[in-house]
C-alpha cells in the first residue's frame, strides 16, 4: 500500500508541476484535488517524500497568491504566499545545491506577500506582514527598510514591487520546476506506462503519426495518454488481489479524477481515436484563426494556436494538416 501510493504521489507531483509550468489553470486544479488527496491520506510524511510534499503544497499555495480571501492556515491573516514562504523554508532545507535561486525566490515572495496586501488596499495588514516575515537579522535589514518605506508611502506600483513582480516570482518559480522535472524523469508510472505501450503496442499507430514534429505540448498530451493506460491496467491487475480498502480507495481516486479528467480533457481538445471520426469541413473563421494563431506563436506551436484560438472540437495534428492545405491552395 506505501508503496503504490508512493508512485501515485509521484505521479501526481509531476503532473502538477507540468500543469504550473504550462499555465493550464484548469489541469492544475484537478492535479492539486488528486496530489492533496494522497497528501491527507498520509499519518506522517516518509523522508523521502519531504520534498514532493513540500513542492505541491509550495505549487498549491503560490497559485492563489493574490487571492487573500483563500485560507491554507488556521490562523486567517496568513495569506496564500505567507503559508507559501513556509514550506519554501521547509524546500530549502531539503536542498544545498541551488542557493541562489533558493534566495531569489524567498526574496520574491517576502516581497510579493507586501505587495499582495497593498494591491488590495491593505496597508495596516501589509506592516503587520513585514514584522512576522523578518527577523532581526542584519541580512533582513535592508529589505526590511525599503518594504517598511513601501507600506508607508501607501504605494503598490513604486519601482521595487514592480522590479520584484509577481510574473517574475512565477517565472522564477517555473524555472525551479524545470530542474525538479528533470531529476524526476524517472519517475516509475511514466516509465512504466512508456513500456507498457511499447511492449504491448497500444494505439502504436496513433503514436507514431502523432510523434512527428510534436512540440513539447504535444508530448505532455501522449504522457497522459500513457498515464490513463497505465491506470486501467494496474487497476485491472489489482481486482485480482486482496487489497485493504484503502488502497482501494486511492486507486479509484487517482484513477477517476486524474486520468479520467485528463482524458476527457484530450477528448474534449478533439484528438482523434484510433476509430477515426467524421471530418468535419473547414470554416472559413477557423482559417483566419489559424492564420492569426501563426503569426502570433509561429508555424509549428500547433499545442498553443489550439488552446488560444477558437476552433470546432479540432486537433493540434489537424491544424498542422490544414496549414499544409493552405500552403499549397495559396
Amino acid at each position: 500500500e506505501a508503496v503504490a501510493a508512493d508512485w501515485m504521489l509521484e505521479f501526481a507531483c509531476y503532473c502538477l508541476c507540468r500543469r504550473f509550468r504550462e499555465g493550464r489553470a484548469a489541469e492544475f486544479r484537478r492535479w492539486r484535488d488528486v496530489a492533496q488527496a494522497l497528501i491527507n491520506h498520509l499519518s506522517k510524511i516518509p523522508t523521502h517524500q519531504k520534498k514532493t510534499v513540500y513542492l505541491c503544497q509550495l505549487l498549491i499555495r503560490t497559485a492563489e497568491g493574490r487571492n487573500l480571501e483563500c485560507h491554507f492556515e488556521n490562523d486567517q491573516r496568513i495569506s496564500p504566499l505567507e503559508s507559501a514562504l513556509s514550506f519554501w523554508t521547509l524546500l530549502e532545507r531539503e536542498e544545498i545545491k541551488l542557493e541562489k535561486i533558493h534566495e531569489d525566490i524567498r526574496r520574491l515572495i517576502q516581497i510579493q506577500i507586501v505587495a499582495v496586501h497593498m494591491e488590495n488596499g491593505y496597508f495596516r495588514e501589509a506592516a503587520e506582514v513585514l514584522e512576522r516575515l523578518f527577523t532581526d537579522s542584519e541580512s533582513d535589514k535592508p529589505l526590511r527598510v525599503k518594504l517598511a518605506t513601501v507600506i508607508k508611502s501607501k504605494d503598490p506600483y513604486v519601482p521595487l514591487l514592480q522590479s520584484f513582480s509577481y510574473n517574475l516570482l512565477i517565472s522564477k518559480i517555473k524555472s525551479y520546476v524545470e530542474l525538479y522535472m528533470k531529476e524526476n524523469e524517472a519517475n516509475f508510472l511514466i516509465q512504466a506506462a512508456t513500456k507498457e505501450v511499447e511492449s504491448k503496442g497500444l494505439g502504436a499507430t496513433a503514436l507514431q503519426n502523432e510523434t512527428v514534429n510534436v512540440n513539447e505540448n504535444d508530448k505532455m498530451d501522449l504522457e497522459t495518454k500513457k498515464g490513463f493506460v497505465l491506470s486501467i491496467i494496474l487497476l485491472r491487475d489489482m481486482l485480482g488481489q486482496k487489497l485493504t480498502t484503502s488502497t482501494f480507495s486511492l486507486f479509484k481516486f487517482w484513477l477517476f479524477y486524474g486520468c479520467l479528467n485528463s482524458l476527457q480533457n484530450v477528448e474534449k481538445h478533439g484528438d482523434a481515436l484510433a476509430c477515426g471520426r467524421r471530418r468535419k469541413r473547414w470554416t472559413h473563421k477557423e482559417d483566419l484563426e489559424l492564420k492569426s494563431g501563426i503569426r502570433e506563436f509561429g508555424v509549428g506551436n500547433w499545442a498553443k494556436i489550439l488552446v488560444h484560438g477558437d476552433f470546432n472540437n479540432r486537433t493540434s495534428v489537424m491544424l498542422k494538416d490544414r496549414w499544409r492545405t493552405l500552403c499549397r491552395i495559396e
